[in-house]
């Protein structure tokens, strides 16, 4: 029996193998095409490295492993389990007096081990890779387009020059009837120079050499005295440029020169910036529970009415002859223009605490709106991949309840799962980067009532305990 038990085991986790590699290939190729589709136009007409194109896209592939494996193991749990049930496979077991339960532990095991394998990857592969992405990122979006003239346009792609070209042959690199207007930057004087044709020569990544073939240059030269110029004019049989193409090749960076985000984080590192930033907001709390400042009570226990500074208006303190206020030091006094300048000087001080305690709050609310944005990306690391587990309990009695085995009834069950799946997922991190609720709760909702739901149905199919006979029992 126990042998039957470990072939009918094995034989249901290589039905989990086929449809889970064939699904995850598939949504990391869809995933991919939609990365092209949204960053296709930073990478065109750059002339960026085919390596470095290639690098972008194996770095981004990493984000793509930690939601589509998840994603796959869904639709082949579906798949296995389903076709086990149509098989008639599950009746066979039962009528054997096998719980069905043995047949899923196995598969439940490799979740785990799945998940361990998964968050290790999200907590150490994918912050690097993130890190290094994100410094690809930048350094294609600060490089200038290549040098790409189009006849009858004007072209300022290189710095200190305007180019218009009438005519252009690709074939040979030659230009006709050129107008070049040249700035006066960097030790050159403004010149405007027309030839009837040029020849473009390269001279490596760094330059460009320009031929230009009968043609007059006008260059305007400061002259002795103030706001005077000078014009120089030539006519030539041949001139030769070198236009300088450094500003166009690709620039590498080193990402570890750059900044870190949540993103590119391991936990570890999140959870010392979180340390030090509940660290900060005690300072701040602490800061101001040494200069609080005491506000006059809303009721005047001696019966008579009493001054609020922050209710009276200037005209009304200057037509009264004397004032009564709970300060009594305020009291002590006859002239109303000395009771008025304590008064105001009460009204400046309680004007510039207010602004002390806003200040402060403004930047405790904006610590704790960070602090919520890792703790959010820590619990990520783990939700996502636990997801593997939490879609084998929840798939495996969808599947044998359905007895459906085929890729289009998985596919629709698992789109509909992982629509309300990921929404929730987005929805809860949006919350919990707002403060409406904590981040534990944001990130593993979810998962836990999906596993709920599993477990559920996964003890209604293997016992014969039933919720109904429960509340029929109390009845």
């Amino acid at each position: 029996m126990n042998k039957f038990i470990n072939k009918l085991q094995i034989d249901l986790l290589k039905r989990h193998l086929s449809p889970f590699l064939f699904c995850f290939f598939t949504l990391m190729f869809l995933l991919l095409m939609q990365f092209l589709i949204l960053h296709i136009d930073k990478l065109i007409g750059k002339d960026i490295p085919v390596l470095i194109i290639i690098e972008l896209i194996v770095t981004n592939l990493a984000y793509m492993v930690v939601l589509a494996a998840p994603m796959a193991v869904l639709v082949a749990t579906l798949m296995a389990f389903g076709k086990f049930s149509e098989l008639n496979e599950l009746t066979a077991l039962r009528a054997s007096g096998i719980n069905p339960l043995k047949i899923i532990r196995p598969v439940l095991i490799a979740s785990i081990v799945l998940f361990v394998g998964l968050a290790w990857f999200s907590n150490n592969i994918l912050p690097e890779a993130n890190q290094k992405a994100r410094s690809l990122f930048i350094d294609i979006r600060l490089k200038k387009p290549g040098f790409d003239l189009k006849p009858n346009t004007f072209y300022d792609g290189i710095e200190g020059y305007t180019f218009l070209v009438e005519r252009i042959d690709s074939e040979t690199d030659s230009l006709y009837e050129i107008t070049l207007f040249q700035k006066p930057e960097n030790n050159r004087d403004r010149a405007y120079i027309v030839a009837d044709k040029g020849l473009l020569v390269s001279k490596g990544e760094q330059a460009l050499t320009l031929h230009l073939i009968n043609g007059t240059s006008l260059k305007f030269l400061a002259g002795d005295r103030r706001n005077k110029t000078m014009i120089e004019r030539n006519n030539f049989k041949k001139h030769i440029m070198t236009l300088d193409l450094s500003d166009m090749s690709f620039m590498r960076s080193d990402p570890e020169n750059r900044n870190r985000s949540d993103r590119t984080m391991g936990s570890r590192a999140m959870i010392a910036v979180v340390d030090s930033l509940f660290a900060e907001i005690q300072d701040q709390r602490d800061f101001m529970s040494k200069n609080t400042m005491i506000y006059p009570a809303d009721e005047y226990n001696g019966g008579e009415s009493f001054f609020n500074p922050r209710k009276v208006l200037p005209d009304t303190l200057e037509n009264i002859s004397w004032i009564e206020s709970p300060y009594l030091v305020t009291n002590t006094f006859e002239k109303a223009e000395i009771q008025r300048s304590f008064v105001w000087e009460s009204i400046r001080q309680m004007k510039e605490y207010r602004t002390k305690l806003e200040s402060v709050q403004a930047n405790i609310e904006w610590r704790q709106k960070r602090i919520a944005r890792y703790l959010v990306e820590i619990h990520k690391k783990l939700s996502i991949p636990f997801a593997c587990v939490v879609f084998i309990l929840f798939g495996a009695p969808i599947g044998i309840m359905t007895k459906r085995g085929n890729f289009g009834f998985a596919a629709l069950i698992s789109t509909a799962v992982l629509t309300f799946y990921w929404v929730s997922l987005i929805q809860g991190e949006k919350l919990a980067d707002r403060l409406f609720i904590t981040p534990l709760i944001g990130m593993w909702t979810f998962n836990v009532l999906l596993s709920l739901a599993g477990i559920y149905l996964i003890i209604h199919l293997t016992t014969d305990i039933r919720i109904t006979k429960l509340f029929k029992n109390r009845d």
